[in-house]
């Protein structure tokens, strides 16, 4: 592990508390019921043996990042075989397992996904709740074509793939959304463009939407829209998993911010 991914690490490990520190109702129940339910449920196989599936795959492809793997350029194409970059790119299987669970409880019907990959974490929201619809974004073609393969193949039918640039789809992709329950940005590790996307978001948040936000210690500068993401206005109570933020907008509730162990 790098020095600042240590540091930030060591201090997400003294601030944060388990769920018998939590004063929050609303709070206490999410922890019981979503981060700390030890329940296996059969849908863990099947994420599993796609993420499996797709570790094992050696077809190479060309791939465009649009996101901080681009560095300073606006993308990187670049021929990397489909198991390399499921290793860099796919969620861990505690993490999909994470986003299964805050959807099987809060059964959102309207959800966005910024940064399909390869599919797993979308399948994990999509078997959440089979009855939702997910759109969810990807900048590059040929991950996208693999994704859909990973969606046939489990037999989902509720997922939308809108492939673009984000800066150029997303407005549009939101404008056709009734509204938003549940958005996973997943795709860009930088300040600005996660702060834009989360604002342009927040049009079709309604009092029961939660936002979640990957990697939100990954760098300084996802540190830093952390911090002002969680201090908007609209933003009631923020939760911190280290590797996951939440952030939730319901009424009549204090501002808080919380640092749970997970």
């Amino acid at each position: 592990m790098k020095i600042k991914p240590a540091i930030s690490y060591l201090n997400y490990l003294l601030k944060s508390k388990g769920k018998h520190s939590l004063h929050s109702p609303f709070v206490f129940d999410f922890t019981t019921k979503v981060i700390n339910d030890h329940q296996v449920y059969n849908d863990y196989n099947i994420i599993a043996e796609i993420n499996s599936d797709l570790l094992k795959n050696r077809n190479v492809i060309e791939t465009d990042d649009f996101g901080s793997g681009a560095g300073n350029k606006p993308f990187a194409t670049y021929r990397i075989a489909i198991n390399k970059l499921a290793k860099k790119r796919n969620n861990s299987q505690k993490m999909c397992r994470l986003l299964y669970r805050t959807v099987k409880y809060f059964r959102p019907e309207h959800m966005l996904e910024l940064g399909t990959s390869f599919g797993v974490s979308t399948l994990a929201l999509s078997l959440g709740n089979p009855k939702a619809g997910i759109t969810t974004v990807e900048g590059c073609a040929t991950v996208a074509s693999t994704a859909e393969g990973v969606f046939s193949k489990a037999g989902l039918q509720n997922i939308n793939i809108v492939i673009g640039n984000f800066d150029k789809v997303l407005a549009n992709t939101i404008e056709k959304l009734p509204r938003l329950d549940l958005v996973f940005f997943d795709g860009n590790h930088r300040k600005a463009p996660t702060l834009d996307y989360f604002n342009q978001c927040l049009v079709k948040a309604v009092d029961q939407s939660v936002f979640i936000f990957d990697d939100i210690h990954w760098s300084a500068e996802m540190e830093e829209a952390w911090e002002i993401i969680k201090q908007h206005p609209s933003v009631s109570i923020s939760l911190d998993c280290y590797h996951l933020g939440f952030v939730f907008f319901r009424k009549g509730i204090e501002k808080q911010h919380f640092v749970l162990k997970t």
